[in-house]
């Protein structure tokens, strides 16, 4: 038994291409045997011949052999490249990248090999093998490199998509969570704003209260007195004043405060910054103009 290397099934595989490969030579040489025939009973009608009619007998012979034979090897050249095709197809879908050695072709010892091939085991093969050729070729050997090989692409390929999902997913909640943050923060100012406004106008509805009812009772109490009306209006306007003065500190200090706060420093440390880029722009641009 001729060794190539191969497993049985491609070893079925190529007793069906060269069974194929052998009628289509039995079909090419019948052709070229009735080429020969027709002469025979066409043109071969006399004993005697002259040298210009045997002379276009196989000039038209040569044609006709020449023709078959010639497309008998285009044929070959294509059913080889169809089959390249079926082989290479089955390879990319495994990412394989395979590789012909053209010079083989031509290897003697090779070309014994499958004489000697096709002269023992095709033939004792050809009466046991009656598996018809496929038109397609189906991929083998599913506990191989190449079927591991997929199913790891596959995992991949896989794994890559989760992680893509997860990816977006998380980025996804980044930004709701940031967003989150931004509007508590504003929430947040908004709120420590209004209490503080609220808590000054509560402080001044108390006192302006104080001094309703205060005046309202010293108006009362002495409505006779038109002094003591007069006293107790000098006192309302003191108070009222005292008022304004404490409103006066506690603006104060709340503007001291806030100038104490980090933002506040660093708005000045920036409008700082920004006077003196001011300032240094202006000595440029003079410097400039007097350049001119």
């Amino acid at each position: 038994m001729a060794d190539f290397g191969f497993n049985e099934h491609h070893q079925n595989e190529v007793i069906n291409y060269m069974r194929f490969a052998r009628s289509k030579q039995a079909l090419r040489l019948k052709t070229i045997d009735s080429c020969f025939q027709d002469l025979k009973d066409s043109r071969l009608m006399e004993e005697t011949y002259t040298v210009d009619e045997v002379s276009d007998m196989l000039d038209g012979l040569q044609v006709l052999v020449r023709g078959e034979v010639e497309m008998e090897l285009i044929n070959t050249a294509h059913t080889n490249v169809l089959l390249l095709r079926q082989l290479f197809s089955q390879a990319e879908k495994f990412y394989l990248r395979l590789q012909t050695d053209i010079s083989e072709l031509e290897n003697r010892e090779l070309l014994e090999q499958v004489a000697e091939f096709e002269k023992t085991d095709f033939k004792a093969n050809s009466k046991v093998n009656q598996e018809s050729s496929k038109p397609k070729l189906a991929p083998l050997n599913e506990g191989g490199v190449s079927e591991l090989l997929q199913k790891e692409i596959s995992r991949l390929q896989e794994d890559n998509d989760k992680l893509k999902a997860r990816l977006r997913t998380l980025e996804s909640q980044a930004m709701s969570a940031l967003d989150d943050k931004s509007k508590a923060e504003r929430a947040l100012k908004d709120l420590q704003k209004s209490q503080g406004d609220q808590q000054e106008i509560t402080n001044l509805e108390g006192t302006v209260a104080a001094m309703q009812a205060d005046f309202e009772k010293t108006l009362n109490a002495n409505v006779a007195s038109q002094k003591d009306l007069q006293d107790c209006l000098v006192s309302a306007k003191h108070d009222l004043l005292r008022v304004q003065e404490q409103l006066s500190l506690a603006e104060k200090e709340l503007e001291k405060k806030f100038q104490q706060t980090a933002a506040y420093r660093n708005m000045k440390e920036i409008l700082t910054k920004k006077n003196e880029q001011i300032k240094d722009l202006r000595k440029r641009l003079q410097r400039y103009e007097s350049d001119e």
